[in-house]
C-alpha cells in the first residue's frame, strides 16, 4: 500500500494526471460513448458523411498516438473503440439505404 501512495504521489505522476496528454484522451471518450449510446437509434437519423469522417478520422489519430512520443494508449484506445463503434455505424447506414430499401418492381407484385 505503502508503494502504491509514493507512486500516486510522485510528481511524474501528478504532471501526467495534469497534462494534456491525459485530458486530452479523457475529453475525447465522448464520441465514442455517445456513438455506442446511438447504436439503439432508428439508422434513418445517421450521417453516412459524418460517420466516414469519424472512421477517417479515427484511423489518422489511432497511428498518431502510437507514433507520438511518449506512446499516448489512452488515446489510441478511445480512437480504435471509436473507430469500431462508427464502422457498426457505417454498417447500419449502409443496411438501411442501401440492402433493405425496397425496390419499385418489389411492390408490383
Amino acid at each position: 500500500m505503502n508503494r502504491i501512495m509514493k507512486t500516486l504521489s510522485s510528481k511524474e505522476t501528478r504532471d501526467y494526471f495534469l497534462s494534456t496528454h491525459f485530458w486530452g484522451p479523457v475529453a475525447n471518450w465522448a464520441i465514442p460513448i455517445a456513438t455506442i449510446a446511438d447504436i439503439q437509434r432508428d439508422p434513418k437519423f445517421i450521417s453516412g458523411k459524418m460517420t466516414m469522417a469519424l472512421c477517417v478520422y479515427s484511423a489518422a489519430f489511432m497511428r498518431f498516438a502510437i507514433r507520438v512520443q511518449p506512446r499516448n494508449m489512452l488515446l489510441f484506445a478511445c480512437h480504435f473503440v471509436n473507430e469500431g463503434a462508427q464502422m457498426t455505424q457505417g454498417y447500419r447506414f449502409i443496411k438501411y439505404h442501401y440492402i433493405d430499401k425496397k425496390k419499385p418492381e418489389d411492390d408490383k407484385e
